[in-house]
């Protein structure tokens, strides 16, 4: 039989696994996630690979809303659990290292990263995300330290698997590469949770869902679903002043999301379904503003279709990569 045919809203009040749900399972209450930003750099953007990044990739490496480069660990944690103590004066947080690679530095300055982080107030876990092409035997000993000591996921920023985007968007890294350290991070019972873009320019609908469905079939703790977001003072941004490409609807986005939580297994933690980006930096889709409203569309046509996270996901032969 094809699928999984459980009923839905096994999940709380989703018809998918939420970060939010998962964790309060796993720690029995509210966690946040904190984003921090350590200083690090990146090879896509120190001249070891190129100086201009991913063309998509703002000026804060994708750390738009985390703490403020500059600031201590310290300093930045309490700012964000000030405000969130306020709401939920019990929760425990997750430090989530997001800017730029987290994992690029020499394993001694790594350990004092991390180190710093795990020792904070109420932090349960890390969240480290990184390149898969930034994870040397080296590096992977320090997670696993950091995973005997707390409770750890690494984020790999897959983003799609077809060459031609790899390419067109100066990603510095192959599907390969990705497989590569996926691998080696499962060889040491590391969880994984990664990135795929929606709305590439260049790619068609067959294209992402091709992308989502071999996610599908790896061996993956949890996946992220970022809408694109077309940014002023990017390399993509430049080029849509320039020459505007089409940029995905609501609509389409929302179905797509729909139609890729069925294919994904029931198990696989859904850490998000769209994405933030500063008001005043973004050039596209400016629908996007309004995130609550666009996951709470995401929720109705789960409901009007009467369908779930792995409604239709088929089991694959084998998890090899």
């Amino acid at each position: 039989m094809a699928g999984d045919e459980r009923t839905p809203n096994l999940w709380g009040d989703k018809r998918y696994q939420s970060l939010n749900y998962f964790l309060r399972r796993k720690f029995g209450q509210k966690v946040f996630k904190v984003s921090l930003d350590a200083g690090f750099s990146c090879p896509n953007r120190d001249g070891t690979l190129s100086n201009t990044g991913c063309l998509f990739c703002s000026a804060r490496g994708s750390g738009d809303f985390a703490g403020r480069r500059g600031s201590s660990l310290e300093e930045q944690f309490a700012e964000v659990k000030a405000f969130m103590h306020k709401k939920w004066p019990r929760a425990e947080y997750i430090a989530y290292f997001q800017a730029f690679t987290n994992t690029y530095a020499s394993p001694a300055a790594l350990r004092g990263i991390y180190g710093q982080a795990l020792n904070l107030e109420g932090v349960v876990g890390l969240a480290i995300a990184t390149r898969p092409d930034c994870l040397a035997e080296e590096v992977l000993d320090v997670l696993q330290e950091v995973m005997q000591k707390r409770y750890l996921w690494v984020e790999l920023g897959l983003q799609s698997i077809h060459p031609k985007s790899a390419g067109r968007f100066n990603l510095g890294y192959s599907f390969d590469d990705f497989l590569d350290a996926l691998s080696r991070l499962k060889d040491r019972d590391i969880e994984c949770c990664a990135h795929l873009i929606l709305g590439l320019p260049g790619e068609s609908r067959d294209d992402m869902m091709a992308s989502a469905l071999k996610v599908a079939g790896l061996p993956l703790d949890g996946i992220k679903l970022h809408l694109l977001h077309v940014m002023k003072d990017t390399p993509l941004g430049c080029l849509y002043q320039q020459r505007p490409f089409d940029i995905l609807s609501r609509d389409e986005y929302v179905e797509m999301v729909v139609d890729i939580l069925e294919i994904l297994p029931a198990d696989m933690v859904i850490h998000r379904l769209t994405g933030d980006s500063p008001r005043h930096t973004l050039l596209e889709p400016q629908w996007s503003i309004n995130k609550w409203e666009v996951l709470n569309l995401i929720d109705r046509r789960l409901a009007e279709k009467n369908t779930w996270q792995g409604k239709y996901w088929i089991k694959p032969p084998e998890l090899s990569i």
